[in-house]
């Protein structure tokens, strides 16, 4: 696992930076953030995994590249604390000067921290749950894998890694579930009423697939047949936009997607199929 950590050090075309053994790996990304950018993977976070965060005695949750200003690691704190009181949340930030600045500026909070650290998780103890949003958008596809092994390895046994990307305010957002043995499954995540066409999320997949949407790739006929089924059901828009994604919804499980989930989280505007129907190359 280390030999992985190390080989992928200067391997991204923008530049991995070699660190000393041991030291973070990974390369300072752009910081850029703001607030409620990460909300909607947070509310996924505390209603799916809500049983998980609730049965754990005190869960760390790791917020890996919590950028230039820390706010949506705070509020990722704030809303995963009413889920569970004794969570703890821990920034990490491989740009010492961000880390200082969060600790200068961030409410002083009992439970949240933050450290310097990159993807090793070199953290207290294994976390429950690790967002890593917006953080892998400068690596190149083959770097993905490994990076992915390396954080998953560092997780509690029943613990989760959410890796994904969104749009500067949030509204367009996709995320890939990730266990210790690999990719769970893809969500999908819109703003009702902010987008034409499902597919325009396609700009905000993640690393691992955002070079996939391309005909002959499964992502891309998920999205195609989405973008169909959108347009089926434009009738249903009379009655809101709400009542044309749950259609549009039901006809991807019915024409045989491995849709998850129930209505409760298809009315927030989110679509998680099982990864293995998605992921590159998949029939």
């Amino acid at each position: 696992m280390v030999q992985k950590a190390r080989r992928l050090e200067g391997s991204a075309p923008t530049g991995l930076r070699g660190r000393a053994r041991g030291g973070p790996r990974g390369h300072v990304t752009r910081g850029t953030t703001a607030a409620q950018r990460m909300r909607r993977v947070d509310r996924w976070l505390a209603d799916v995994h809500g049983p998980l965060l609730r049965g754990t005695a005190a869960p760390l949750v790791v917020d890996l590249g919590f950028g230039a200003e820390p706010v949506t690691a705070v509020e990722m704190f704030t809303r995963l604390r009413a889920v569970n009181p004794a969570l703890e949340l821990l920034g990490l930030e491989i740009d010492p000067e961000r880390v200082a600045h969060a600790r200068a500026t961030a409410p002083a909070l009992p439970g949240l921290g933050w450290a310097h650290g990159g993807f090793e998780l070199d953290v207290p103890r294994p976390p429950t749950v690790v967002r890593a949003f917006n953080v892998l958008r400068q690596y190149r596809e083959e770097d993905v894998p490994e990076v992915w092994d390396l954080m998953c390895s560092r997780l509690a046994p029943d613990g989760l890694l959410v890796e994904g990307t969104c749009s500067e305010d949030g509204r367009r957002a996709a995320w890939v579930e990730l266990d210790r043995t690999g990719p769970v499954s893809l969500t999908l995540a819109l703003r009702l009423g902010a987008f034409e066409r499902p597919s325009d999320v396609a700009e905000r997949l993640p690393k691992a697939l955002i070079h996939r949407h391309v005909p002959g790739e499964a992502v891309h006929r998920l999205l195609a047949d989405a973008d169909a089924a959108w347009a089926v059901h434009a009738p249903l828009g009379a009655y809101g936009t709400r009542q044309r994604w749950l259609a549009t919804v039901s006809s991807l499980r019915a024409g045989g997607w491995p849709v998850l989930g129930r209505e409760r989280r298809w009315r927030r505007g989110e679509l998680s199929v099982l990864w293995d129907a998605v992921a590159p190359g998949a029939p």
